[in-house]
């Protein structure tokens, strides 16, 4: 067999299928990818990834569920498994278990911990984790989580989380300022920007809440939603109850990058008030600034993209006052201001969150070489 590193993972998102490619082509992988997960993923076609070796059928039973035909590959002449890290999958428990007493190497592609775990959440978490010879998760925020619950910092790495990097950073060199939004809204108000899947618990009406207060205050903007509403929000009818109609452009999905990259470059500032994860690296990878909200243990791991007052802000979770004044504080940005965040964006992107840092990590990892930590301090 020719590849030793076999990455075993729940589902083909595809966002991953850049970092997946460059793993195959710098590494050598031989990739079984899961069917199937609970919500609704977008996935890349499996059969362009050189080096998938096949579909693992997700069984559920309740919160917990199998990957069927996983535990065999153990036995197979790999090296190095990588696993999502996710307890919930019970044949993880499984793979780690027989890797354990066969001496194979087990690396976690994982969240880590939150923040928000419960003791018996934990005490669980705590179990699953040590049974992994190297930990690799998406912020240094859940490293200090971990290191604090007593796991060891030399076997835990970040690996951060990237996009299409290099595409977008192609498309970055041709983006300019433009008139996008004064053409479609016919006046010269800032404009924010959300861009995700349109749904209740992102709190998205809190932007149009927040567009009422700065309007009432003399400091009218536009606001523009990019995704699918797929759990009815109907953020348009709920902007013309505000007398918003005029000021809110919902787009509808794209998954265009040449066209969402202008939207990015040309808005003031993004706003996620549920929480923000990949949007913030979508968002950041086109120059554009990010506002969510503070409360960490319940964010995802890309917040640690957002650096206070550079790249973005995090106003108090809820608080619909202090989401304004953010707003308010990056929508009154001069054209030389918005240069300079621009400039900081794209650095804190190139700086991290890219598949070339994380390829970098990868290949630390696996080679047994003493840890050396990409980030900045």
């Amino acid at each position: 067999m020719k590849n030793k590193l076999c990455i075993i993972t729940n589902i083909g998102a595809h966002y991953r299928y850049p970092i997946f490619s460059l793993i195959n082509r710098e590494i050598g992988c031989d990739f079984f990818l899961g069917d199937k997960v609970k919500q609704k993923l977008k996935t890349f076609d499996y059969e362009r990834l050189a080096g998938y070796k096949g579909t693992l059928r997700n069984r559920f039973v309740g919160p917990f569920y199998w990957q069927a035909n996983s535990v065999n590959l153990v036995f197979k002449d790999y090296e190095y498994f990588i696993l999502d890290g996710e307890p919930f999958c019970l044949s993880s428990w499984i793979i780690l278990i027989l890797c354990r007493l066969l001496g194979k190497k087990t690396i976690s592609w994982s969240h880590g911990w939150y923040g928000r775990e419960g003791f018996i959440k934990g005490f669980i978490k705590k179990i699953f984790f040590k049974l992994f010879s190297e930990l690799m998760l998406y912020n240094e925020y859940a490293i200090k989580l971990m290191s604090d619950q007593g796991f060891n910092p030399a076997h835990m790495y970040c690996i951060a989380n990237s996009m299409d990097s290099d595409k977008e950073k192609g498309l970055r060199a041709s983006l300019k300022p433009s008139r996008i939004y004064q053409g479609h809204f016919q006046n010269d108000y800032p404009t924010i920007i959300y861009c995700g899947r349109i749904q209740k618990w992102k709190k998205l009406d809190m932007i149009i809440d927040s567009m009422e207060i700065l309007a009432k205050e003399g400091n009218p903007i536009n606001a523009i939603f990019i995704g699918q509403d797929i759990e009815n929000v109907d953020l348009k009818s709920y902007a013309a109850s505000k007398g918003l109609a005029k000021n809110v452009w919902t787009y509808g999905p794209c998954y265009d990058d040449r066209i969402i990259g202008e939207f990015f470059y040309n808005a003031s500032v993004c706003v996620s008030p549920g929480n923000v994860g990949l949007t913030a690296i979508h968002a950041l990878s086109f120059g554009c600034p990010v506002i969510t909200h503070n409360l960490f243990p319940y964010q995802n791991p890309e917040f640690e993209a957002i650096k206070p007052g550079i790249t973005g802000d995090f106003f108090e979770k809820d608080n619909l006052l202090s989401m304004t004044e953010y707003i308010k504080k990056w929508t009154s940005q001069t054209q030389e201001e918005r240069r300079q965040t621009r400039t900081a964006a794209f650095n804190e992107i190139d700086s991290k969150w890219n598949i070339h840092y994380q390829i970098e990590v990868i290949k630390k990892v696996i080679s047994n070489k003493p840890k050396i930590r990409l980030t900045k301090g």
